[in-house]
């Protein structure tokens, strides 16, 4: 049987890849469920400093499983809004992280692919890679991803690819602001395992306060937004992390972080 999420760790580093190049990684209900799973173990593991997702094949992430789509239509309301909270789930686990996320975008990534894409703090593309939401061209408008896609890149961004459907390529996905960094496909994983290798090498209780702070922060107003992370704050100068950080620094020596 094959395994729809394969999941390794390395210096730190927990790898995570979508496994079904023949449905170009589409999100189906069985695959949100895996990467729920699969994130939330990443997460709860503290050998795990940062997690890095990609995908198996020649796609990243083809978004939607049209065969789940077209079967819709015999199912009842209650039914089909049970089996699609695997997706909204999915996007809740992965924006809610408090560790960081590496997208390495091997490939396509369309429809709830490009949420994914969105949704990673830091991503890598091919210069191959095409990126879109072409739910419009299917008779639907991306509304679970919308609100992900808003925060990337801004609302009049956000609704005219939306409105257009338009697939464009991974240069214009980073003038858009949803990828950081594009290189040759075969250097996609060592440029993203390298962007990893040097989070990892962080403070493992800085990050989390970190994004902390960017999580819970998002719909406060400002003077909260900087009330909570003054307290945040008081937090990371009283760590041993801190402590470790500085004394490391004067004698000219790398830290052993302790996270915490």
């Amino acid at each position: 049987m094959v395994e729809l999420v394969r999941y390794q760790i390395e210096n730190n580093i927990g790898i995570i890849e979508m496994n079904d190049p023949e449905s170009r990684n589409s999100l189906s209900q069985d695959m949100c469920i895996t990467l729920i799973n699969t994130l939330k173990c990443a997460e709860a593991d503290n050998e795990v400093h940062v997690i890095l997702l990609t995908g198996a094949g020649t796609a990243f992430c083809a978004g939607g499983n049209l065969k789940e789509f077209s079967r819709y239509q015999e199912k009842l309301a209650s039914v089909i809004h049970k089996e699609g909270e695997a997706t909204t789930k999915l996007f809740q686990t992965l924006t809610g992280l408090q560790k960081p996320v590496i997208g390495a975008v091997n490939g396509h990534a369309l429809g709830g692919g490009l949420g994914l894409v969105a949704a990673c703090h830091y991503t890598v593309a091919s210069s191959n890679a095409k990126l879109g939401t072409t739910e419009i061209k299917l008779g639907l408008f991306p509304l679970v991803i919308l609100p992900i896609i808003i925060e990337a890149i801004g609302s009049k961004k956000a609704l005219e690819i939306s409105f257009t459907g338009e697939i464009f390529k991974a240069d214009k996905a980073k003038e858009y602001g949803l990828v950081n960094k594009v290189v040759p496909p075969e250097q996609v994983m060592d440029e993203a395992l390298a962007f990893a290798k040097m989070l990892a090498s962080a403070s493992p209780l800085a990050l989390k306060i970190g994004l902390d702070c960017f999580v819970n922060t998002r719909d406060m107003e400002m003077n909260k937004k900087l009330d909570y992370a003054n307290t945040l704050r008081v937090i990371s100068f009283l760590s041993d992390d801190v402590k470790e950080g500085a004394e490391a620094f004067l004698e000219k020596r790398l830290p052993v972080w302790k996270g915490r």
